[in-house]
């Protein structure tokens, strides 16, 4: 039953990741281009999901609310500023993308686009911020309480993956865009696309090499696993695989192809991570795994149930709100 819930919790962030990735990544892409038509059809083309699929973090947080209560109440208290930034980006963000059209004065329309960008730069940063301090590990004591500060968590290590997360997730939004776009605009987006690929790869192998030298523990985890070794190979192929469907002009497959790279991506980690919830350094014995942060199994089996009916309504809505705006975006009386 731990097993069923960390795949599922694994399911829920990763879902998140792949959906508000990009339009966290449309927004990093926003001021690249100047005019207002140009932006409004940015605006437009996350205008109507946006907002569900920020769901998926709160279903996600909710999962782990109660399928891992130890490891949901170290993680919010220990990184409560970092969440609190995080939200006030996302807040931000959000009254951005609803004021932005509002006024037609030019230094209105700036200020919010500027505010837009930031805010979804600034998100994917912390973000990454927080993966990386999870992969590199936090101080807990022997009743699993952080020990560490809020500038602790601002190491190279987890900055870099920080730096990382909002170059994948630019590059995600900008292939989304391409599929989103036509004309001029569209042929604009699809130049910034071989370029933010080739700058997150050489970000990842970067990385992967930081880890492998500053983070010691997961080099041992993945010389007992070797398939996560496949799955990076494959994760890389796949990525390898978008400027092709770009070049032949089939969008849906590229943007399809990032989204498996991001699953790929959390695929990794997953495999990597597991059994820990939490890794805990430098002392490892006072880390929270699946099994001794879960809850009871009979609290487990009911909320699988909760989740088996849950799941399925959020999983409908989605594809039901994509498949009613697919196709290109146009611009009308009442978009934004």
């Amino acid at each position: 039953m731990e097993l069923i819930w960390y795949i599922l919790v694994g399911v829920l962030f990763t879902g998140y990741a792949i959906l508000d990735g990009f339009d966290l990544g449309v927004g990093a892409v926003h001021l690249l281009t100047r005019k207002d038509e140009d932006r409004r059809i940015f605006l437009n083309a996350i205008g109507p999901v946006w907002d569900g699929n920020e769901v998926w973090l709160v279903t996600g947080g909710g999962a782990l609310f109660a399928a891992f209560p130890m490891v949901y109440a170290t993680v919010f208290s220990g990184f409560y500023m970092a969440f609190v930034l995080l939200l006030f980006a996302l807040i931000f963000r959000a009254i951005a993308i609803e004021f932005r059209s509002k006024e037609p004065w030019g230094w209105w329309r700036q200020m919010w686009d500027i505010s837009f960008s930031l805010g979804s730069v600034f998100s994917a940063f912390l973000i990454g911020i927080l993966m990386g301090n999870v992969v590199f590990g936090v101080p807990l004591d022997q009743e699993h309480e952080f020990g560490g500060t809020f500038l602790g968590l601002f190491h190279p290590y987890s900055i870099f993956l920080g730096i990382t997360t909002v170059v994948l997730f630019a590059m995600h939004g900008t292939i989304y865009l391409s599929m989103k776009t036509e004309g001029d605009l569209q042929k604009r987006v699809r130049n910034w696309i071989k370029p933010l690929i080739g700058i997150f790869v050489c970000c990842y192998i970067f990385f992967n090499l930081l880890t492998l030298i500053f983070v010691p523990h997961v080099l041992e985890w993945i010389r007992d696993r070797w398939y996560i070794l496949g799955v990076l190979l494959a994760d890389i192929l796949v990525v390898m695989n978008i400027p092709r469907e770009i070049h032949a002009g089939r969008e849906f497959r590229a943007f399809l192809s990032s989204c498996l790279s991001m699953l790929l991506l959390m695929a990794t980690f997953g495999f990597t991570y597991y059994p820990y919830m939490l890794y805990s350094f430098p002392n490892p014995e006072n880390s929270l795994t699946v099994y001794n942060a879960a809850s009871s199994p009979k609290t487990l089996g009911i909320m699988l149930t909760i989740a088996a009916i849950g799941v399925p309504v959020v999983l409908a809505y989605t594809i039901c709100i994509y498949w009613i705006f697919r196709g290109k975006t146009k611009l009308t009386s009442h978009s934004y």
